[in-house]
This record gives structure tokens, C-alpha cells and sequence, in this order.
């Protein structure tokens, strides 16, 4: 029997969330990813913040309607020594979060380094790299660009390697 799974990545921020849609075809043995889709969502920085968090939320939610993925999976912040830019990350986060909530779509999150660490072996890999292993897993004929889209498409990645894990995991526990 062979399932499928789309899953829904998201690189949050308030300039640019990027995000990636990939679905898996997973049966008789082995796996496939197939890339549906990926880009980023722009706002402007000439907006309020408000604005800005709308605009996230009405292009998320055509996203949504459009791809109706299984699952997502979202980056978690990282500390970062530019708290303000933290902060208005978390903003984000926090109307992606809500509107996957509203669209009934669990959500799983992974830290900068579970995404490095499960794309590319290397909880340090560069940014290049990254976007170099997204190509070859995805079998594109370009890099992903912009790097906000490449990253959703690796927190995508990563959750689609996690829950293989996972379910790994629970069947031997039974």
C-alpha cells in the first residue's frame, strides 16, 4: 500500500516567510519527496507590524486552501543577539501558528539546528549547503531561491525525516 503526506514547511518572518511544499509517497519499501511548490511571502517594511502579520496570515491562509497539506512543520526561534529582530519573529510565528491551528493542521516545530541537522548531517552546515542537499533530495534542476523558500523546504524535509523516525519508533515500542 503506498500513503502520501504534504507537508507544509515554514521559514517565519515578518519581511519574508518562506515556505515549501512537499509531499511523500511512502510504500513497498521506500520513499519518494515530490516539491509542489515553494516561495515566500513579502511584506513591506514601509507597514506597521500589524499589517504586516495580516498580510502573512491572508497569504498563508490562500496557501492552505490551495495545497491542503497534512501536516506542517515551522522553525522555532533561535536566540539571537538582535532581540528586536527576535521579537518581531515571534510575532510571526505567532499568527502562522493560529492560522494552522484554525485550519486544523497539527503543527510541528524544529530548532535551526534539528533542520541543519537532519537535511544535511551537520547540526552547523552553511546556509549553501542547505540549499545544495534540498536540490539534490528534491531532484530540482536549480537551487531553491530566495534562501527563505530553500529553508522552508528543509523544515519540511526535516519533518518528513522525523516522523519517519518516529513511527519507526512506535512500531518497535508495540
Amino acid at each position: 500500500m503506498v500513503t502520501s503526506m504534504r507537508v507544509l514547511g515554514i521559514d517565519p518572518g515578518t519581511e519574508r516567510t518562506g515556505y515549501g511544499i512537499i509531499e511523500t509517497l511512502t510504500g513497498q519499501g521506500c520513499s519518494s519527496y515530490k516539491m509542489i511548490d515553494y516561495g515566500c511571502i513579502v511584506t513591506s517594511r514601509e507597514l506597521s507590524l500589524a499589517q504586516r502579520l495580516i498580510i502573512i496570515r491572508q497569504n498563508l491562509t490562500a496557501i492552505i486552501s490551495q495545497y491542503h497539506p497534512d501536516t506542517a512543520s515551522v522553525e522555532e526561534i533561535f536566540f539571537s543577539k538582535n532581540m528586536k529582530t527576535a521579537i518581531s519573529v515571534s510575532h510571526a510565528r505567532g499568527v502562522i501558528l493560529l492560522t494552522m491551528a484554525e485550519a486544523g493542521i497539527n503543527v510541528f516545530e524544529y530548532t535551526p539546528l534539528q533542520v541543519k541537522s537532519t537535511v544535511c548531517g551537520d547540526g552547523h552546515a552553511s546556509k549553501v549547503q542547505i540549499q545544495k542537499v534540498v536540490k539534490l533530495l528534491l531532484s530540482l534542476d536549480h537551487v531553491p531561491k530566495p534562501d527563505d523558500a530553500a529553508d522552508g523546504l528543509a523544515i519540511a524535509i526535516c519533518h518528513i525525516q522525523t516522523d519517519k523516525i518516529r513511527k519507526l519508533t512506535d512500531i518497535h515500542r508495540k
